[in-house]
């Protein structure tokens, strides 16, 4: 085909040839050449001449022109503009207060110095540019102080601003306690401990999570500059946003001279410890606080620090050349040196080690304890609520609520008699009013304990209730009408076993002595039963106890006791028809028969017992609950629910427990536990175990420990109690002893007590005008004095005698760890002994150690700073949806993605129900 078609073409184009040559004759295509050339060269001809023509003609006119030759045209130009410039007047008032736009107008003058002339300069001499962008930085700051003066900062400053302190706390709470409940040791607890911060904050805010800002530095640019951005959106004219290069340069300004330093010196925990210890100077370390923070240290860097300088010390000490009395002194300092070294070496290698162990629930089974008379329990307040705690795990909250109650019946009623004598005197009567109310009183204390209809009602002779009801019936009640009872009922407590005496035996005990300071060095001697203790006022001492004082103190036991298992029974028959116990239903299980050997100075026992492995079970819950840190070193064998009654398997059980009976058995073990040993000889008794938890209990864990609601993901509300939302000083005063002391931890009886206590206390201070002053504080914090003197220090710190500051070269880590410990050491110091009355010691110590703790981290820091920054905006401009703003900001947040994700999973199964 293809060949067809080129044979046509070649046809086609050879006839078109000859014809071509046939009509015009064999010279036509010479011809034809010529003519096209002629044509050309005819057009370029006259183009040129008309061209030359038109040329010079326009030369002429432009000959008789006036304009003035290029060559000098352009310098008179340039010398024209010079001539035409004059110079303009800035107008420096920005904020209406003369001492407030001083030191502004300084800082903008070093800000473009230091950041634009000094490049800008290289460039051109033009001013105008420089001239733009200090009135587009006045014209903000003038919008900005006018939105300062119509917003009313009371509400931030006493709301907002203590309600995100108070979250910020709660989050860092809750991710300490969230390591803590993984229990491993991890490899890098600071960052663990900022990624676990920032999922508790997310699942608490819901809606943000500012990780990236606050971990990423590129992020963190990124923000600023879009918020920066914002507020010159809002604060500039549009003429001059629109300007590009003039925004940026501010933007740049703003956010990266001025915000990010400032945020970053803000963050930085050396600088927060050194602020710390420049606020209380006043206050002397304490030898005793400084060693308690180096017992309490859990920061290897810390106590290396420590340790290196009492080194040095040391040196120096020795190598002085002394004589006479200052011998004895450099002594004395030698001898603190080294036992702070030893501490800090002992501390060490206990943290390098791994084998930290809580040394409050160590001496929870530790014999060697101070004993608390009962008389100065029931007047303690820290002591009262763990023996209020106590009494409720017991059931015998009754009888401690009836004595509490008749207490404050005793106090009132004297109070109501000795104002009714007064009045009597002079010549007033209301004596039957008085006395109505004191009967409804006292009968109302009889019906809510003592009557048949009480729950739970309190058990007493009935003869003297008897008595009572007959009194409350015929006779005025008087003050001391429930004493014979209230006698009664302290001596029940005193002497029964289930309450007072075996309070002692238990953990909360150790953790009331705790709270009073009283683990060591203890003030309180006496009996068991409460007869000849002593009480010598406010013990002090420190729970520091360590491992090794707890370990080395003598056992008065000298009983022997060893078992082990010998053999697995299958029983299908009564297993206990030896000892007369009934069998359990005829149910098929398997026994394990246990061989106990004990021997004392005098005599040696040797027995047979069996046990089921739900009696090791049950044992196993009612030791653990007593003593906790067992629950840590005690593994009992797992559950089977299939195959239990398999050979092998019952077999490598019998192993497990034998495993588990010697470590129990340990004489180390029941050394530093001396109460246990009654539990071990009660369930290793050759009788049918007796067990302490029904089969439910035993099988299901307790769910709900505490009956209050913690809302431990949310955040923290601005109303707290009816009447306190209205109390500013006491609503801020109750908030955060709330989220640093944990108060909603504990009973709500405490809560109430140190209410109360504010409540009287601030009533004292300041009387009923306490919130006027407040807001007249408030006024005074925001009044052109203070913030002039805020915008000076800014400017001596950025810009020392009128030079801008270098970057501070971050100090040597060891500085910087001893920085740490002279922080804590002050602010343990500086904390009132009347606190400590209040809360409990312990509680104290572990409060103030977590909010420094808290400042330790900078991404904490920064997320902190950030939120005060992003409320502080909300409440300058309320109408600019800055709470959006924020949201689409951080909307990138890894953790957030995260929580969505999780959401999703979690709800999606719910919807595809429905």
């Amino acid at each position: 085909m293809l060949a067809e078609t080129s044979l046509s073409i070649w046809g086609w184009g050879s006839l078109g040839v000859v014809l071509f040559l046939i009509t015009f004759g064999p010279f036509a295509i010479f011809y034809f050449a010529f003519y096209i050339l002629c044509f050309v060269g005819g057009g370029f001809v006259v183009t040129l001449l008309f061209g030359k023509s038109n040329s010079e003609k326009y030369l002429e006119q432009c000959e008789h022109s006036f304009l003035p030759c290029t060559s000098v045209g352009i310098p008179k130009c340039i010398e024209e503009m010079k001539r035409e410039a004059r110079p303009i007047k800035i107008d420096r008032r920005l904020t209406g207060a003369n001492i407030i736009d001083e030191p502004l107008q300084q800082v903008i003058q070093f800000s473009l110095r230091d950041y634009v002339q000094y490049w800008y300069y290289t460039l051109s001499d033009d001013e105008s540019f420089l001239l733009e962008i200090r009135q587009a930085l006045q014209y903000a700051l003038v919008q900005f102080s006018a939105r300062s003066k119509e917003t009313d900062w009371q509400p931030y400053f006493t709301t907002r601003l203590v309600d995100d302190f108070g979250t910020h706390l709660r989050v860092f709470r809750k991710a300490q306690q969230r390591i803590a409940e993984k229990g491993d040791q991890m490899k890098d607890q600071a960052e663990e401990l900022v990624d676990t911060f920032f999922e508790v904050e997310v699942e608490m805010e819901k809606e943000v999570c500012r990780d990236l800002v606050c971990t990423s530095p590129k992020d963190e640019e990124g923000f600023l500059r879009d918020l920066c951005e914002v507020l010159l959106y809002i604060l500039l004219p549009p003429g001059d946003f629109q300007n590009k290069i003039m925004r940026y340069f501010v933007r740049e300004i703003l956010s990266r001279g001025i915000l990010l330093p400032l945020i970053n010196q803000l963050s930085d925990p050396d600088y927060i410890n050194q602020y710390v210890i420049w606020m209380i100077r006043d206050s002397n370390c304490n030898y005793e606080a400084f060693m308690n923070i180096i017992k309490l240290s859990d920061n290897i860097g810390e106590l290396e620090a420590v340790k290196d300088k009492a080194s040095e010390e040391l040196q120096y000490l020795r190598s002085l050349d002394t004589a006479g009395d200052d011998i004895n002194t450099i002594k004395n300092q030698i001898n603190s040196l080294l036992y702070v070294i030893k501490v800090c070496d002992s501390r060490i290698q206990r943290l390098q080690s791994g084998k930290e162990i809580d040394t409050v629930k160590l001496a929870a089974n530790f014999g060697k304890l101070c004993t608390v008379p009962l008389d100065h329990i029931l007047v303690d307040n820290v002591a009262l609520q763990f023996f209020m705690d106590y009494m409720q795990q017991t059931g015998g909250q009754a009888h401690l609520f009836f004595w509490m109650t008749v207490e404050g019946y005793r106090v009132t009623a004297q109070q109501q008699l000795e104002v009714l004598q007064s009045r009597q005197k002079d010549g007033k009567h209301q004596t039957n009013q008085t006395k109505g109310l004191l009967r409804a009183a006292a009968v109302g204390v009889y019906e809510q304990y003592l009557s048949e209809k009480a729950s739970p009602r309190v058990n007493i002779d009935d003869n003297l209730v008897a008595k009572l009801a007959e009194t409350l019936n015929h006779e005025d009640p008087t003050p001391e009408i429930f004493d014979d009872i209230q006698r009664k009922v302290y001596e029940l407590m005193l002497r029964d076993e289930r309450f007072y005496p075996s309070f002692k035996q238990n953990v909360l005990y150790v953790r009331m002595l705790a709270e009073l300071d009283m683990l060591k060095d203890p003030s309180f001697r006496g009996s068991d039963d409460g007869e000849g203790e002593s009480f010598n006022g406010s013990p002090t001492g420190s729970i520091n106890l360590s491992l090794d004082d707890l370990s080395n103190v003598p056992s008065d036991e000298t009983v022997q006791l060893h078992a082990y298992i010998s053999d697995t029974v299958y029983a299908d028959y009564d297993p206990y028809a030896v000892a007369g116990v009934c069998n359990d239903h005829g149910k098929t299980y398997a026994l394990y028969a246990i061989t106990v050997h004990r021997r004392n100075q005098n005599s040696e026992e040797t027995w047979k017992t069996y046990r089921r492995y739900s009696d090791f079970h049950d044992f196993h819950m009612r030791i653990t609950e007593q003593f906790e840190n067992l629950a840590n070193i005690l593994k009992l064998p797992g559950k089977k629910t299939f195959n239990n009654m398999d050979r092998e398997f019952l077999e490598k059980r019998k192993k497990d427990l034998n495993a588990y009976l010697q470590l129990l058995l340990n004489p180390e073990m029941m050394k530093a536990s001396p109460a246990l040993a009654h539990y071990v000889y009660d369930f290793l008794e050759n009788k049918a175990y007796s067990k302490g938890k029904g089969d439910f209990a035993r099988k299901v864990p307790p769910l709900i420990q505490k009956t209050y609601s913690d809302p431990d993901h949310c955040r923290v509300a601005a109303p707290i109690d009816d009447n306190v939302d209205d109390n500013i000083p006491l609503r801020v005063m109750l908030l955060l002893m709330d989220e640093v002391f944990d108060l909603k931890e504990r009973n709500q009886w405490l809560r109430r007590n140190i209410k109360n206590l504010l409540q009287q206390l601030i009533r004292a201070t300041y009387g009923d005008t306490i919130n006027r002053k407040i807001v007249d504080h408030v006024d005074w914090m925001t009044s052109p004095e203070q913030v002039a003197d805020a915008v000076k220090r800014f400017r001596d710190a950025f810009w020392p005698n009128g030079i801008l500051a270098e970057t501070v070269p971050r100090r040597d880590k060891a500085i910087r760890m001893r920085t740490r410990v002279a922080g804590k050491t002050k602010l343990l110091e500086v904390m009132p002994d009347e606190l400590k009355h209040i809360i409990g010691a312990e509680t104290t110590r572990k409060g103030i150690l977590r909010v420094f703790e808290m400042f330790q981290h900078t991404q904490l820091n920064k997320r902190m700073v950030y939120v005060f920054l992003e409320r502080f905006l909300e409440t300058l401009f309320p109408q600019n949806k800055f709470h959006e703003l924020f949201n689409k900001l951080h909307s990138r947040s890894k953790q957030m993605q995260r929580y969505k994700q999780r959401l999703h999973t979690t709800q999606a199964p719910s919807l595809q129900k429905r």
